[in-house]
């Protein structure tokens, strides 16, 4: 009995031998690949960790920079920022934060310039939607209004649609372009909430060129009362 037990105890051995023998290397194969893409994940993961909290460290100098107006400071805090932490969004927020410092300085190239790298490198469609309408905003104090109704046109962000369709009416006026700006003016007021604020200033830009935005549906619904 003893004997027969050996027999089958060496029989799979010689079976998981000779399984190993053929898919050892494979399954070695994978698992070191499962290994490797977990520790892959993990060090991907404390690199962005370690990155935002060094980039949160700098955005911090740069909004004292900010704050005490310290134009040179800022660019160079911002460089830095650039070249050792171009994808964190500290550094997003820090190109806003620099542009708008650039305008109270009158740094009007310098401004342009932070707000295009937003527009460029930026992921977050929200900081290049603020970036757009901000680098609009400049080049329609500049009188530059087809630059401006570029910028505006390549907005695609729907949350700030409302707002760049409002700026793009402003440039068409500017072009003594009344139709399409009143169309423009028209959408932007359909798209801002009811209750929202900008939405009566939206209003008022359609009353000036004599049209109320809600006179088809109070029509309607004295229609529906009749």
């Amino acid at each position: 009995m003893a004997n027969q037990l050996d027999l089958e105890e060496q029989e799979q051995l010689d079976q998981l031998k000779h399984f190993w023998n053929r898919y050892g290397n494979l399954i070695t194969g994978l698992l070191l690949a499962v290994l490797m893409g977990i520790a892959g994940w993990n060090g991907y993961h404390y690199w962005q960790r370690s990155q935002a909290t060094q980039s949160a460290a700098m955005f911090d100098e740069m909004s004292k920079s900010v704050a005490t107006g310290d134009m040179a400071m800022a660019q160079r805090t911002f460089s830095d920022m650039k070249e050792r932490y171009g994808a964190a969004s500290y550094t997003h927020q820090a190109g806003l934060a620099l542009a708008k410092l650039a305008i109270e300085k009158g740094d009007l190239d310098g401004a342009k310039a932070a707000l295009q790298w937003v527009i460029d490198k930026s992921g977050d469609e929200g900081y290049v939607a603020i970036a757009r309408l901000r680098l609009a905003a400049i080049y329609f104090d500049a009188k530059d209004y087809v630059q401006a109704l570029t910028v505006l046109d390549n907005l695609k962000a729907e949350a700030f649609a409302a707002l760049a369709l409002d700026r793009k009416g402003d440039v068409l006026m500017m072009q003594d372009k009344r139709a399409e700006a009143l169309s423009a003016y028209s959408q932007a007021y359909q798209k801002l909430e009811e209750r929202s604020q900008y939405r009566r200033v939206v209003q008022v830009k359609l009353n000036a060129l004599g049209v109320e935005p809600d006179a088809a549906a109070k029509a309607k619904l004295q229609q529906e009362v009749k």
